[in-house]
């Protein structure tokens, strides 16, 4: 009977120690709360490792254990490294030897969504708009052919371009095609060279495209200085220039080119738009992919941005370029020797630049505006006996 009665007194006071315990505690969390959390949907959020209000009471990770428990799981788990990779993938930054920005941060989630779009927008758009310019230039060309002079040389010739604006020109010209052709290597030659060159022989060029690539690039820059300075003057816009573009040059409204000064309207808007907004983008753009802006913290995120712009800038103004280029050699008959030589005939100044033929009859503007060559001595012959 004594022992009946203590043990109900023990029951009664377990159960009820039970009790008060499961009340203390919380509730449950639902079971859904408590699934594993993927990474890749749900990225470590900041200070996600804080386990309570108090700012100062934070949850001190046991390395060492980590460490056990990845080893063991390569035991049980062979391959599952997730654990590993998500620490990687972190974008936190480590302990590292080498000193550097970043050093600490071995992979960098959004270099995947710059490559992506590197390889994706640029790469495909940007390389189909580089190969369809070229063939809507060559389908009008087939159409209208060269522009040719209307009335016959007069043999009268007008000084358009002086020899310091020919050698800023052509110092222009020949680095913005060797940077042009060595940044189409470097962007899209994988595609079509590499299947023919071969690894080996297509890892060379590029590393000298690439290297020709960063020395050319600050004397284009120059060159761009330069020849804003020089014609900068002759390329702001005038009222006259509407017409020239409602009539797209003489293209609309009887094949006649309505009268322009120096520069027409096309011409400016290849100044102002391939040459000074491109240009400048991409020399700024450049000079930071370069490493050679002073004062400049060169993240990761910095120069993946810094090649975005260069990148759209580039193939912005190839393509603009590409018209440029076209009527400046077989699209109009003497635009070309203007540039080579110096020189047009009044009667090509008159048809294309007629405001401008005007004012060098008139007397506003000198024919000739550099110093001509002396001519040279005649040779003396001897005298005959």
């Amino acid at each position: 009977m004594g022992t009946s009665w203590k043990h109900w007194v023990m029951t009664l006071l377990l159960g009820g120690a039970a009790m008060l315990a499961s009340a203390q505690q919380p509730a449950s969390a639902p079971a859904a709360a408590n699934a594993p959390v993927n990474p890749a949907v749900q990225p470590a959020q900041p200070f996600s490792n804080i386990v309570s209000e108090n700012v100062f009471d934070v949850h001190k990770r046991d390395l060492a254990k980590e460490a056990q428990d990845q080893a063991a799981r390569r035991t049980t788990q062979p391959g599952n490294n997730a654990p590993v990779w998500r620490e990687v993938n972190s974008d936190q930054a480590h302990y590292a030897s080498i000193p550097g920005l970043e050093a600490g941060v071995l992979i960098q989630r959004t270099g995947q969504k710059w490559r992506l779009f590197r390889n994706g927008v640029i790469t495909v758009w940007g390389g189909w708009l580089v190969v369809l310019v070229p063939l809507v230039i060559l389908g009008f060309f087939l159409w209208k052919g060269a522009i040719r002079l209307k009335e016959k040389p007069t043999g009268r010739k007008i000084e358009r371009f002086t020899p310091t604006e020919r050698y800023v020109h052509w110092t222009m010209a020949i680095s913005f095609v060797t940077l042009g052709v060595s940044g189409i290597v470097m962007l899209w030659g994988k595609h079509f060279l590499l299947p023919i060159l071969g690894h080996q022989l297509f890892g060379w060029l590029t590393y000298v495209l690439k290297n020709l690539h960063n020395l050319i690039g600050p004397l284009f820059t120059v060159s761009i200085i330069v020849a804003f300075v020089m014609w900068v003057r002759d390329n702001l816009p005038r009222g006259i220039d509407l017409q020239w573009i409602l009539k797209a040059g003489g293209l609309f409204g009887g094949g006649h080119e309505p009268p322009s000064h120096r520069f027409n309207a096309g011409e400016k808007l290849w100044f102002w738009g391939g040459l000074v907004l491109f240009g400048l983008i991409l020399s700024a753009s450049g000079w930071m992919l370069d490493r050679i802006v002073p004062g400049v913290d060169y993240y990761r995120s910095t120069m993946q941005l810094a090649e975005i712009i260069h990148a759209i800038a580039a193939v912005g103004m190839i393509c603009m370029s590409l018209g440029h280029i076209y009527m400046g050699t077989i699209g109009m008959e003497g635009a070309y020797r203007a540039m080579r030589d110096g020189y047009v005939d009044e009667a090509w100044a008159k048809e294309h630049h007629e405001l401008w033929y005007d004012d060098i009859k008139a007397g506003k503007i000198p024919a000739q505006r550099s110093q001509p060559p002396a001519p040279s001595a005649p040779s003396e012959q001897p005298a005959k006996p």
